[in-house]
C-alpha cells in the first residue's frame, strides 16, 4: 500500500474525520467528539496541534497529534509538545504507520522551534516510544488513593522541571467539554466516574489563577496520579500496587535539541492537570 503523509489540519471537515476515526478505534470512551477536538486542537492558547495524518486513496488511515506546552527548567521556560492522540484504522494496522507519523511530527516540531516532546505512555506503547522513537523513561507515575491530606505545591520551586501555567492556559484546560471539574478547599478535582472517587488535578495555585467558576465537591475519596515528593502525601493516601492499576502509566521524554539535561524522577513535578487523563 502507498500512503500519503500530510500535516494535521484543524479545518471543520478534518476535525470531523479525526473524531470519527478516534471514536471508531477507542470504543470505550465517548469523549472524542467534534467539540472536544476543537477544544483540544484549535483553542489551546499555547498554540495549535502539531502532527501528521496518513491517507490511503483519500481515506484517513492513521492520525497522530501533539499539543504545545510550556515547561520551566531551572527557571528558564522551554517550549515543547505533549504527545496525545494516535489512532490507526483497523484496515491499516500493523504497517508501521504510527512510527512514520511520529517521526515526521518530531521533525516538523524541531523545525518549528519546539525543544522537547513529553508524554504519558501505557504499558503497551512505552516500548515503541523508547526503542523506535528516541524517548527515554523518566519514571512510572505514582498512584495514590484514599482520604489523606495532599500538600504538594508549597515547595514546588525546588523541582527543576515543572509545567508552566497561567490564567489563560488554565482557563482553557478547565474548559474541557468531556469532564466535570470541582474544587475541595485548595484542591482542583475531576470526576472519575468511578465509585464516587475524584481525581486530584492540582492545587491552590491553579485555582487562584483560574477565572472559570468551579463547583464545590464534598466527595471524601481521592486519587492522586503523578510524580512529586512522596513525603507531602498524607498518611491516609495509599499507594496502588501495579497489579491493581488498569494499565501502569510511564512518563517519557524526547529531547529535540540534544542539549537538554537528562531528567530524573527527583527533578520532576508532574500531576494530572499536566496531561489528558481527565
Amino acid at each position: 500500500m502507498s500512503y500519503k503523509f500530510i500535516p494535521v489540519d484543524i479545518s471543520e471537515e478534518k476535525i470531523k474525520q479525526y473524531a470519527l476515526l478516534l471514536s471508531s478505534v477507542f470504543t470505550d470512551t465517548k469523549k472524542f467528539t467534534v467539540d472536544f477536538l476543537n477544544w483540544q486542537y484549535a483553542k489551546n492558547p499555547m498554540g495549535k496541534v502539531v502532527g501528521y495524518d496518513a491517507y490511503y486513496e483519500n481515506e484517513l488511515a492513521a492520525h497522530y497529534v501533539t499539543i504545545p506546552v510550556v515547561y520551566n527548567l531551572n527557571g528558564s521556560q522551554k517550549k515543547g509538545l505533549l504527545s496525545l492522540n494516535t489512532a490507526t484504522h483497523p484496515k491499516h494496522q500493523g504497517k508501521g504507520l504510527f512510527t512514520q507519523l511520529a517521526t515526521k511530527t518530531y521533525e516538523l516540531a524541531a523545525s518549528l522551534g519546539y525543544e522537547f516532546v513529553i508524554g504519558v505512555a501505557n504499558q503497551n506503547s512505552t516500548h515503541g516510544f523508547l526503542k523506535k522513537l528516541g524517548f527515554y523513561l523518566i519514571s512510572p507515575l505514582d498512584v495514590k488513593i484514599g482520604m489523606g491530606k495532599i500538600n504538594l505545591q508549597n515547595d514546588i520551586d525546588r523541582y527543576n522541571w515543572k509545567a508552566s501555567w497561567n490564567s489563560e492556559s488554565i482557563d482553557w484546560r478547565l474548559a474541557n467539554p468531556s469532564i466535570n471539574y470541582y474544587k475541595q478547599k485548595d484542591l482542583l478535582l475531576a470526576d472519575t466516574g468511578k465509585m464516587s472517587i475524584h481525581a486530584v488535578m492540582s492545587q491552590s495555585s491553579l485555582i487562584a489563577e483560574n477565572n472559570k467558576p468551579i463547583k464545590k465537591s464534598f466527595v471524601p475519596f481521592k486519587t492522586w496520579i503523578g510524580i512529586a515528593d512522596q513525603k507531602k502525601l498524607g498518611l491516609l493516601l495509599f499507594t496502588l500496587p501495579d497489579k491493581l492499576k488498569p494499565s501502569p502509566l510511564n512518563l517519557i521524554f524526547k529531547d529535540l535539541t540534544g542539549k537538554l539535561p537528562v531528567l530524573k524522577k527527583g527533578d520532576v513535578f508532574f500531576e494530572l492537570v499536566d496531561f489528558d487523563a481527565y
